[in-house]
């Protein structure tokens, strides 16, 4: 009986699907299949009944799970003694988020950091892309997500993934606009961005891309107010492709020629350039390159 197979039990009984089970766990379904089976051949008892719908424990599994909790829990305290004894890193990490968290996959990462390293506290601050640049320039950020071409050679950057991105509109403009060219779309009046802002800088590349230089109204700084204009008929704006191709599914907005992309940026993870053999910013590299599969 190995640590790793009780570890799967409990993610399996805990979530009722195998498919979920391996997605928490990071593995194939077939490798959660093939752990619960030998567990169960070496126990001699069946742990899970197999339906339709998922898995749930039999009765015996429901005794079982207990003792595997516990045993898990002990392994942990052991781990998290012998770590501390070792000198594992220890302190705080502060890193600047941007936009949405799933975007970011913040979620898997702090879940494993904090079960690798769990001395170490994190801190998240949220902000435009702009302010955690500023903010990890200062080193008053350990790092942080930058959307966008970084122009600073004091700091480094780790690329995460290209986001791309599509012109949306109101869907009451969906005759005049959808299918227009560049020059017509020019001519219409585009949602302004504050300079801090990542999509400030990708939208003007757009519109030198394209010469075109359209009325911008207002000023805003986060993607969600964009889509409250868009929805509102205020102008046009570029969106992720992800967030526009969401929200025009419901009919809420509509998309210039059906979604095409029209542009792309990197997501990127930056930390200052004097920092790029700190131990700890190499133990958050490590990470981000697992959680992104880099």
């Amino acid at each position: 009986m190995e640590i790793y197979q009780l570890r799967t039990l409990v993610a399996v009984a805990q979530q009722g699907h195998l498919t979920q089970a391996a997605e928490l766990l990071h593995l194939s379904q077939p490798a959660v299949t093939a752990q619960i089976k030998a567990l169960e051949e070496e126990l001699g008892i069946a742990l899970f009944e197999r339906y339709p719908g998922g898995v749930q424990l039999t009765e015996a599994g429901k005794m079982l799970l207990p003792d595997a909790e516990r045993i898990l829990a002990l392994s942990r305290d052991m781990l998290h003694r012998a770590r501390a004894m070792a000198g594992e890193p220890k302190g705080k990490l502060r890193i600047g988020t941007i936009g949405v968290p799933a975007r970011l996959k913040l979620g898997p990462l702090l879940a494993v950091l904090r079960e690798r390293y769990p001395l170490i506290t994190v801190q998240t601050q949220h902000a435009i892309s702009g302010v955690v640049l500023n903010d990890v320039r200062k080193k008053a950020l350990d790092g942080g997500f930058y959307l966008g071409r970084n122009p600073y050679q004091n700091v480094n950057t780790l690329a995460l993934s290209e986001l791309r991105f599509c012109v949306a509109m109101p869907a009451a403009w969906v005759d005049a606009y959808a299918e227009a060219d560049w020059k017509v779309l020019g001519q219409a009046p585009w949602l302004g961005l504050s300079q801090f802002t990542s999509l400030s800088s990708i939208t003007q590349e757009l519109w030198r891309e394209r010469n075109i230089a359209p009325k911008k109204v207002g000023e805003f700084d986060e993607e969600a107010t964009l889509v409250e204009m868009l929805k509102a008929g205020v102008g046009i704006s570029i969106l992720a492709e992800r967030t526009a191709q969401r929200f025009a599914a419901d009919g809420s907005i509509t998309l210039w020629r059906g979604g095409e992309i029209v542009i792309t940026a990197p997501l990127q993870f930056i930390y200052s350039a004097e920092r790029e053999m700190d131990p700890m910013i190499g133990m958050l590299r490590e990470v981000l390159r697992e959680v992104w599969s880099l």
